[in-house]
């Protein structure tokens, strides 16, 4: 039985109760804080801390650096959720931390998921920064280039935390079963790790927390033994019904691509409302949407490309909760669009020939001549213009002799590119193969 816990710490979660207090006992991170890393020495020389983003996938450390941090040099620790914060919440912690400088030393304030912060509320940042009133560590799962200001961006130096190896996960492992109070409690026979590593996906945080739960869940066992049959037996039946980092993330976003796909608006907004809930990147989403509209629709609509864009543009600036709607419009035309993967297929079929047949060479009538050498090599000769032509057109090959003829694109039944094979069909007058 599951031994009553009298130790208040017990009530945090696993991972909580498994932070690193020490530079050391920090795990896949020797660059920053290894004995010669960066931040260390920092720390150790008594180096003023500049602002920093820390860049690098879910649960890596980049909360628990910053915790740390600022234990180490001695300042008040501020933190702040981009989810639930605003521009009016940034500005309640500038004043707070004004008011708790420690001995001309700057507070730290922690932004987690400062991708998901829109460019006004980056901005209320910048003059904070500026003066030296906080030390800013913003932490990120997304290439900072794209999702910071560059403002911001230039006033912080960008930190890359590494994914952890799986031998640092399975240290972890061992090390949270060797030393937990809670876990001491029980006889556990680490048997296997591969499912616990693959479920966890690299993320030490949801790795640690996974292993409280199957311990929890056998805990009237008179011996633990945890092998891959078990981990996935239990997660299955546990699992969240959305994880925006796991393998539940994974499977709802296919879900939703392939019911945009088949032209079912109504489920296509389902899967979305699953991830808004779950609390998905809508950034992430926006730029699925982009993909399908080019690969599923093509030029049988092609302002589903232009709408698409417009939605990731405006996403990107509003963020949550505004921006629901507008992803909720934009999945609803994606869905009710026409399709045509045609462009798709053309370009995969061009590729699959330029691996196949190499650098074929450029015909002679194609070739640009801009020396008189060239020119005598009949570079450019026999080539026509053809704006000279009627109709903008004229009857030559562009495609390199050996492939001449040659038919990539093949344009769907949808009418819109049924006129361009007609179109086609009149100016080559059927003369192309398919490939």
């Amino acid at each position: 039985m599951e031994a009553p816990k009298t130790d208040n710490n017990l009530n945090k979660p696993l991972a909580e109760r498994m932070r690193p207090a020490t530079f050391d006992e920090i795990s896949g991170q020797e660059k920053l804080v290894g004995q010669t890393g960066i931040i260390r020495r920092w720390v150790e020389n008594g180096q003023a801390i500049p602002s920093m983003i820390f860049w690098g996938p879910p649960g890596v450390g980049k909360t628990t650096l910053a915790q740390m941090l600022a234990h180490q040099i001695q300042v008040p620790f501020f933190q702040l959720s981009a989810i639930q914060s605003g521009v009016k919440e940034v500005r309640e912690v500038i004043a707070q931390a004004k008011e708790n400088a420690v001995n001309g030393k700057r507070p730290i304030l922690f932004i987690d998921e400062i991708h998901r912060f829109s460019k006004s509320q980056q901005d209320s940042l910048l003059g904070a920064v500026e003066s030296g009133t906080i030390t800013l560590v913003g932490a990120t799962t997304e290439n900072p280039s794209f999702e910071v200001i560059s403002a911001l961006l230039s006033r912080c130096q960008v930190m890359v935390l590494e994914s952890l190896s799986e031998e640092n996960l399975i240290q972890l492992l061992k090390t949270a079963i060797a030393k937990d109070k809670w876990l001491n409690q029980f006889k556990i026979k680490l048997n296997e790790t591969e499912a616990l590593l693959r479920f966890s996906g690299g993320d030490a945080r949801k790795l640690l927390n996974l292993l409280e739960m199957i311990v929890l869940l056998q805990s009237n066992e008179v011996e633990i033994n945890i092998n891959n049959e078990v981990v996935s037996s239990i997660v299955k039946q546990n699992m969240a019904m959305y994880d925006k980092t796991g393998e539940m993330h994974y499977d709802v976003i296919s879900a939703f691509i392939k019911s945009m796909r088949g032209s079912d608006p109504n489920a296509a907004v389902y899967w979305l409302a699953r991830m808004m809930e779950g609390g998905e990147d809508p950034k992430f989403i926006a730029r699925r949407m982009l993909i399908l509209a080019s690969e599923d629709i093509g030029n049988a609509n092609p302002n589903a490309l232009l709408l698409a864009q417009s939605c990731f543009q405006a996403v990107s600036v509003i963020g949550y909760p505004e921006c629901d709607l507008i992803l909720s419009q934009t999945a609803i035309y994606l869905a009710t669009s026409p399709k045509s993967n045609a462009s798709y297929k053309a370009i995969r079929a061009a590729q699959q020939m330029v691996r196949e047949m190499g650098d074929l060479p450029v015909p002679l009538h194609l070739r640009n001549a801009p020396t008189k050498l060239m020119k005598k090599l009949n570079y450019g000769t026999d080539y026509q213009y053809a704006h000279d032509f009627e109709n903008n057109f004229v009857n030559i090959e562009f495609l390199p002799d050996s492939i001449s003829g040659t038919l990539f694109y093949q344009p769907s039944a949808n009418k819109r590119e049924q006129e361009t094979k007609n179109w086609l069909n009149l100016r080559w007058k059927g003369k192309y193969k398919s490939y």
